[in-house]
């Protein structure tokens, strides 16, 4: 009798520690950081097809987010598909592409992660403003990215924007913290 009720408890004591563990589980990864996989060229050099990293979903709860922060966010048309750029332009500034540079209120950026002069202004050969919440994001590989300057993606809203590329987790040889220059 003694020996059972040890074994309940046991399995008691069990079940309990499995419910914490995928409490814990759920928390992290609605509040805190979430796995995601980079699919496609336009984030070369920086990113590349396949790395995997982990997503800060908790930065952006404390503070805005900052000129070349590499975001996630959701592809509106596509369910199921995010989208990884660089934030180019802040809420309220003034953002033109030409000659294959980037102006921010008529000056130009100062980029130095970019591998090749940008070919296609698209949306933003004429000047875009942004909104009190908008972001303009661009992928690092410009030639060869859908971002801000496509309409089907446009400028980027806060409350869009999952979270910040934090950890690359895969290949293991690029394992470390992602530097936003």
């Amino acid at each position: 009798m003694e020996h059972e009720k040890s074994i309940i408890r046991e399995l008691l004591g069990w079940v309990v520690y499995i419910l914490v563990i995928v409490g814990l589980t759920y928390l992290i990864i609605t509040f805190v950081g979430v796995r995601t996989r980079v699919s496609g060229s336009s984030m070369e050099t920086t990113l590349s097809d396949g790395d995997q990293l982990i997503v800060d979903k908790i930065s952006y709860r404390f503070r805005d987010p900052k000129r070349y922060d590499i975001v996630v966010f959701p592809y509106q048309y596509e369910e199921d598909t995010y989208y990884i750029k660089r934030i180019i332009g802040l809420p309220g500034e003034t953002v033109q592409v030409g000659g294959g540079k980037v102006y921010i209120n008529g000056e130009v950026l100062d980029e130095h992660y970019g591998n090749e002069e940008m070919l296609n202004p698209g949306i933003a050969e004429e000047p875009v403003t942004l909104g009190e919440d908008e972001y303009f994001v661009l992928g690092d590989n410009r030639n060869h990215s859908q971002d801000s300057r496509d309409p089907s993606v446009g400028a980027v809203h806060r409350k869009d924007l999952l979270g910040r590329a934090w950890i690359r987790i895969w290949p293991f040889d690029k394992f470390g913290v992602i530097k936003h220059e």
